[in-house]
């Protein structure tokens, strides 16, 4: 996988460590049994004690070493292992930081949650075992192998017909075992999926009492995600006894052909019990490798998962010059542009819309719903690229200015308010971190939430919690402006962010904005009619494409929709 280039150029030196202690406890293991032949074959056959006390703490020694070398390791490998899975967690989340809306548009958010947590989690699980055992059980493998041909290359043939067997379960077993894991990481994403849906929409799940319905659709997936992983571990299951068969037939097949060996005096009784020692620890490595190879299907899966995410290449196309110097403050220039999902079918979402906004001028944007409103104002901050046309900001090209320095620029109060666990202050400091008391309490009266901050027991202190749920919609938007005021932008982008407030307090609200911006380019996206219509200039779109520009009276004289918009909602027929 391309991303663990980087993790081994940095731990390869502590990974080669543990291996080092590994491997001292893996060749402490392979000496005792050869060993203990000896004190069988010269110090018991000829009842030299002496020579079995010296053979004994001989063992005992080794014994040790391979202990503290264990020891060692596990330490070693434990802090390689949670240093590379919480570099790799954190790199993961800075790469879906860096990704473009349309970057993150092609991943399930569940799935990004899963290839964060669980993913990384088996590639860290994988790496740990590969300096525990991953490694010891092909060391006590081959050396268990080379050891007992040494010590009897008549019984070494039994190994000869079990190695090449076990070989070819594991090779089936990997192959057959790669794709089921991959479909069970598919189902745990179905899971988050639907769970994380159930938790975003509650409220409405208990308003329309639909309890029974989420319950059927959770047990569906989560069904499936049982089926997929019982069909995966049976799998597995179904390998590990035929290994162990395998093993146990040929240690079967050893102690036959020694008990030949021994009535003919041609092989030791201390020579068949170190083979039979050095079969149960090739089993047990045999084993060990096939679970590594679990593992490794496991973590394959999930490092792929990864893999797809490190792979995806910024979107954006930009000189990123941080040194470019704007023309002017605060204008926007559309000219020719067009704009349309990667993911949609069907018309365009924007059609060549051909629009300036001047420095210092408010703009209202109206229209139906569908009509590409939040589309056009979210070209501006470069959430999209346009398919064609240019965008400037401050006269300026937006593909020649990295996305970072445009955004320096704007403000912008989405249509989905968001607001992030901590206290209000916290909250409104995300449009500047740095800004001074006063300024926070300022952008807050400007927005009309000074009043219900300072009725709350802790005033800017009062804790926010997941998603502002302890606050309304209406008190939501006013926070959210007001953490858009504080950072004191050319241009400020109000994304229908009035909609949950009374006319009374939006009146207020936009009476602040008229003193507290003044010289700032103000983009008012609505609903109501009564929102932008003493705007400079208000901007009519109906189905992607711009039908009228110009003010309340000229727009009542020249533009149908608008017409149609106003008649609607005021109720009064429009004078021609």
């Amino acid at each position: 996988m391309t991303f663990l280039s980087k993790y081994i150029k940095k731990y390869w030196k502590s990974f080669c460590i543990a291996v080092f202690f590994l491997t001292i406890e893996a060749v402490s293991d392979l000496m005792q049994p050869t060993i203990m032949a000896k004190i069988i074959d010269e110090g018991v056959a000829n009842k030299d004690i002496h020579y079995v006390l010296k053979m004994g703490g001989l063992m005992l020694l080794i014994t040790a070493c391979g202990a503290i070398a264990a020891s060692t390791r596990s330490v070693v490998a434990s802090i390689v292992s949670q240093s590379f899975g919480t570099e790799l967690r954190s790199d993961l989340f800075k790469k879906i930081q860096t990704l473009s809306f349309k970057n993150i548009d092609k991943f399930d958010r569940a799935s990004l949650v899963t290839r964060l947590t669980n993913d990384v989690t088996q590639v860290q699980v994988f790496v740990n075992g590969l300096m525990r055992i991953f490694v010891k059980a092909p060391l006590l493998a081959l050396g268990g192998l080379i050891m007992a041909m040494r010590l009897n290359l008549q019984l070494s043939v039994v190994l000869a017909v079990v190695v090449p067997i076990v070989a070819l379960l594991i090779i089936f077993n990997l192959r057959l075992g790669f794709p089921r894991f991959s479909r069970v990481q598919k189902a745990l994403d179905r899971v988050n999926s639907v769970m994380r849906e159930y938790l975003s929409g509650v409220r409405v799940v208990k308003a329309f009492n639909r309890f029974d319905a989420e319950v059927g659709k959770f047990s569906i997936v989560n069904n499936d995600y049982k089926n997929q992983s019982i069909s995966a571990n049976r799998l597995m299951a179904t390998f590990s006894p035929l290994i162990m068969l395998t093993v146990n037939l040929g240690i079967v097949v050893v102690l036959w052909i020694g008990g030949y060996g021994v009535n003919s005096g041609s092989i030791q009784v201390g020579h068949i019990i170190a083979f039979i020692n050095y079969m149960t620890q090739i089993l047990f490595s045999l084993m060990m490798i096939s679970m590594v190879f679990n593992m490794f299907v496991r973590a394959r899966s999930s490092a792929g998962r990864i893999d797809e995410v490190f792979l995806q290449e910024d979107s954006f196309s930009s000189d990123d010059n941080q040194n470019v110097t704007f023309i002017e403050r605060g204008r926007i220039d559309f000219e020719k542009v067009s704009f349309t999902y990667e993911q949609a079918t069907g018309e365009p979402i924007l059609k060549n819309i051909n629009l300036t906004i001047l420095p210092g001028e408010t703009v209202g944007i109206i229209g139906s719903t569908g009509s590409g409103k939040s589309s056009l104002v979210g070209l501006i901050p470069r959430f999209y690229e346009t398919v064609s046309g240019t965008i400037k900001v401050n006269g300026i090209d937006s593909k020649r200015v990295s996305p970072k320095t445009l955004r320096e620029k704007i403000a912008m109060v989405p249509q989905k308010n968001i607001l992030f666990t901590g206290t209000i202050e916290e909250n409104i400091r995300w449009g500047k971190e740095d800004a001074s008391d006063a300024e926070v309490v300022t952008a807050a009266t400007i927005a009309g939430a000074h009043d219900f901050i300072m009725e709350s027991p802790e005033g800017y202190q009062t804790r926010i919690g997941q998603g502002g749920v302890n606050f309304s919609g209406g008190q939501k938007q006013r926070i959210s402006i007001a953490r858009a005021l504080v950072k004191k932008p050319e241009i400020l982008i109000l994304d229908d962010s009035t909609s949950a407030v009374d006319v009374a307090t939006e009146v207020k609200i936009k009476e602040g904005l008229k003193t507290y911006a003044k010289g700032l380019t103000c983009l008012l996206i609505a609903q109501r009619i009564t929102s932008i219509i003493d705007a400079d200039k208000i901007v009519v779109l109906d189905r992607g494409e711009l039908v009228g520009v110009g003010t309340h009276q000229e727009l009542l004289k020249d533009c149908r929709i608008y017409q149609e918009i106003y008649q609607s909602q005021v109720g009064k027929e429009v004078e021609q």
